[in-house]
């Protein structure tokens, strides 16, 4: 089985995450999603706690698309990745990513362990991303040049709780737990 592997802060998780599982299972680049959200290692501000993350997350849950809870306490992607291979041992993990991370990709911690991986880069914005994947062997990427990516403002959302973006029921969740200031 070809598993994407979604790792991202999803502060909170809007129809832009779904809408990238969704596109990568309907069109065959994968056969399940795992959606994992990260604890707070980029020094993100209003990150609200990892339990409600994932509480939120469930909510976009299918039997394709699953929210990881065990694998979240890894500091960086090549451990969440090492973990999960002694997981899915029989299946191939493919890396999901925006064009945006191409820029500091040579950067990241053990990047040779995460290449060992093939990675999903959609489309994000107009970066040109030859001048960042020259830097490595192009066969290890997946690149979705036709996704019509949705551009939500994560820290936005927080302020508005805009229901073009939130699903009722996250945003319900969010009023009841008051997990956003201004709520």
């Amino acid at each position: 089985m070809k598993v994407g592997v979604y790792v991202g802060s999803f502060n909170p998780p809007h129809i832009g995450h779904l809408k990238v599982a969704n596109y990568l299972i309907e069109n065959k680049i994968v056969d399940k999603v795992l959606m994992l959200p990260t604890l707070n290692y980029w020094d993100k501000q209003d990150l609200v706690d990892l339990k409600d993350r994932i509480a939120m997350l469930k909510y976009y849950e299918t039997k394709d698309i699953v929210v990881d809870d065990i694998h979240n306490n890894y500091e960086f992607t090549y451990q969440v990745l090492n973990a999960l291979k002694k997981d899915y041992k029989s299946d191939t993990l493919y890396l999901i990513m925006g064009y945006d991370n191409l820029k500091n990709l040579h950067l990241w911690k053990n990047i040779d362990e995460i290449l060992e991986n093939k990675i999903i880069v959609l489309r994000r914005g107009n970066i040109d991303i030859d001048k960042y994947l020259n830097r490595f062997d192009k066969s290890k990427f997946i690149i979705i040049d036709n996704f019509d990516y949705i551009d939500i403002s994560s820290t936005e959302l927080r302020k508005t709780l805009d229901s073009k973006y939130l699903s009722d029921k996250v945003i319900n969740y969010i009023k009841r737990k008051k997990l956003y200031k201004g709520d």
